[in-house]
This record gives C-alpha cells, sequence and structure tokens, in this order.
C-alpha cells in the first residue's frame, strides 16, 4: 500500500487517527513526550502495517516521541501506541532523555529568548 491510498489532496489523512492504533489508547511501554526512540534494523513481523512502517522510518536516528508524532500529524496518544507496537516488536529502542539533554531544553535563557520571540510575533 502506498500513501496516496490514506491521503487526499483537500481533505487530509482518510484514515482516523484511532482506527491507526485499532482503537487502542494505552502504550504497552511507558513513553513521555521526550523519550527517544531509535530503530534498531529488526523488521516486526508480521509486517504491521503503513503507519508502524512510516514511524519506524523516521527513527534512523534518536528522536523524540513528540517529534514522531508531529511529522506523521497523529496525536501523541496514537503515535505512542504504534511505538509501543515498535519496542515490543524489538524494531524500536526507547530511552529517557539525558539528564544534559533535558537539563538545556530547560535553560532559563533559552526559554526567555523564545518567550521574547513570542511577544515580539504578537
Amino acid at each position: 500500500m502506498t500513501d496516496e491510498l490514506f491521503l487526499d489532496e483537500e481533505a487530509g489523512r482518510l484514515v482516523r487517527p484511532f482506527t491507526v492504533s485499532n482503537g487502542r489508547t494505552r502504550p504497552s511501554t511507558s513513553f513521555d513526550l521526550l523519550t527517544l526512540v531509535m530503530a534498531t534494523g529488526v523488521r516486526p513481523v508480521p509486517d504491521l502495517g503503513p503507519d508502524h512502517d512510516l514511524a519506524l522510518a523516521m527513527c534512523v536516528r534518536p528522536v523524540p516521541v513528540v517529534e514522531v508524532a508531529a511529522r506523521m500529524n497523529l496525536p501523541v496518544a496514537v503515535t505512542k501506541v504504534l511505538l509501543s507496537d515498535l519496542v515490543q516488536h524489538e524494531a524500536l529502542t526507547a530511552r529517557a532523555p539525558r539528564a544534559v539533554e533535558a537539563a538545556s531544553a530547560a535553560n532559563r535563557d533559552v526559554l526567555e529568548a523564545v518567550l521574547d520571540g513570542l511577544r515580539a510575533r504578537l
């Protein structure tokens, strides 16, 4: 199947997010938004479907869960279910970000610069 079957130029995604996860709302693996996921090189057997394939393709380098969700244009809850399926099939690894990575995200200077930029746009 190709992505063309699931997308319409005007309407957007033709498959509702809950159908992507087969109606499941809870992942079997615990993730937060900054959990880093990365492909292991193992292909899931059986094939899990095009959304799982797309998520796996995005994880050739460590990438946060929130970025995968944004790039797939799916709710984070649905993305977590897809990613947990891939972890269960040993196609992905997941780890919490290092303390240095988390600390840099909370760097006061960076946050103030972002706030200043947002204020300038309003």
